[in-house]
C-alpha cells in the first residue's frame, strides 16, 4: 500500500507542475489581453467605450458693438460697396451677426442692401466673379 500511497503522491507532484504550467500560460493571456480582465480577479470586464461628449475650452471673446449704432452717420446704402465689403467674407456670403456683431436691425437692412448691390453688379455673388 506505501507504494501506491508514493505513485499517487508522484501523480499529484506531476500533476502539480501541469497546472503550473497551465497557470502561467493562462497568465500570459491575460497579460495579452488585459484590458478585457479585471486586475483583482479573473472576471472578464466590459470594455469602457469612449465618451463622445467632449467638453469644449471656453474661449473668452471681446463683446463686439453694433458699428452702425456706434456711427450714427454711417449709412448703409447699396451704393457704397466699400462699407458693404466688410460684411461680406472672401467666398461672398453675408456674415452673420456673430461675427459681425451688428444688431438685427442693421443686419437685415445690411443683407437687404447687399443684395441689392449685387444685383447692380457692384458686388460678386461668389468668389468666382472677380
Amino acid at each position: 500500500m506505501e507504494e501506491i500511497k508514493e505513485t499517487r503522491k508522484d501523480e499529484k507532484v506531476e500533476e502539480k507542475v501541469e497546472t503550473e504550467k497551465t497557470e502561467k500560460k493562462e497568465v500570459e493571456v491575460v497579460k495579452k489581453s488585459d484590458r478585457h480582465f479585471d486586475r483583482h480577479s479573473d472576471r472578464p470586464v466590459r470594455p469602457t467605450r469612449k465618451s463622445r461628449f467632449v467638453p469644449k475650452k471656453k474661449v473668452f471673446f471681446k463683446k463686439r458693438f453694433c458699428f452702425f449704432c456706434k456711427n450714427k452717420e454711417a449709412v448703409i446704402d447699396y451704393k457704397d460697396a466699400g462699407l458693404l465689403r466688410r460684411f461680406v467674407a472672401e467666398n461672398g456670403k453675408i456674415s452673420p451677426r456673430r461675427f459681425t456683431g451688428t444688431c438685427a436691425k442693421h443686419q437685415k437692412k445690411l443683407s437687404v442692401e447687399i443684395k441689392k448691390a449685387r444685383q447692380m453688379a457692384l458686388l460678386p455673388f461668389t468668389d468666382k466673379h472677380k
